[in-house]
């Protein structure tokens, strides 16, 4: 009896180890498969990388998906203007911020539409045309911080047509036909890079004549607008 009793025991300690073994493994493959672009790494995710930065001017050499000294460097200066850990690791804060989906984060844009990306261009192309890109991106983001607030409709139409909500749908420049830079404008936007800090407002100062707008806390000014929140 004292026989089975060890014998049991053993089994059940060698499953035990096994069980923990197993949940070391799975748990160092998820951490591989979810490893972050750092130096030395190659692939796509590397290239989406290059590829935003060289468009926002931080980076200025080949969009070759290798993570040289160049690609950290343009990642430490994105960072330090993002108020982020300056490491030149494109970790998952990092991609949020520029808006590039990883396996660690979902985006903001995961179940939108065609149509809600032509209307976010269009909005983007008919209010801010003029503007740097990160002011354009600005706007999207204005956008979609209004649908996640409880006080504004829960749409991107909704938010885009609510009555005295934007110059471009009074005016009818909402119409026009958005140009490229708008379209990745948006896309940035919807992937979950908002220049913004989570603002839900913005205006020209030079051109504002609603004393209103004054009212709201100033949150950062890109180019020729002051974004602003409650």
């Amino acid at each position: 009896m004292k026989k089975s009793k060890k014998i049991i025991m053993t089994l059940m300690v060698v499953v035990l180890i096994g069980i923990i073994s197993s949940t070391f493994y799975i748990s160092h493959i998820t951490s591989v498969s979810y490893a972050l672009s750092k130096y030395g790494s190659r692939g796509e995710e590397v290239r989406k990388i290059q590829d935003k930065l060289k468009r926002w001017g931080y980076y200025s050499g080949n969009v070759d998906g290798i993570y040289g000294t160049q690609t950290v460097e343009a990642v430490k200066k994105f960072q330090r203007k993002n108020g982020l850990k300056v490491d030149g690791i494109a970790g998952t804060n990092t991609l949020a911020k520029m808006g590039i989906q990883s396996s660690q984060n979902s985006s903001n844009g995961a179940n939108t539409t065609s149509s809600d990306l032509n209307l976010l261009s269009k909005v983007i192309y008919s209010e801010a045309r003029g503007e740097p890109y990160v002011g354009q991106v600005a706007v999207g983001a204005v956008v979609l911080n209004r649908v996640k607030s409880s006080s504004f409709p829960n749409t991107i139409s909704g938010v885009v047509y609510q009555a005295g909500a934007f110059d471009a749908v009074r005016d009818g420049q909402i119409n026009l036909t958005p140009n490229q830079t708008a379209i990745s404008a948006a896309k940035d936007a919807l992937n979950g890079w908002d220049p913004t800090y989570g603002c839900t407002f913005y205006f020209n100062p030079s051109t504002a004549t609603n004393k209103w707008i004054w009212s709201k806390t100033q949150v950062v000014t890109i180019g020729k607008h002051i974004f602003c929140k409650d």
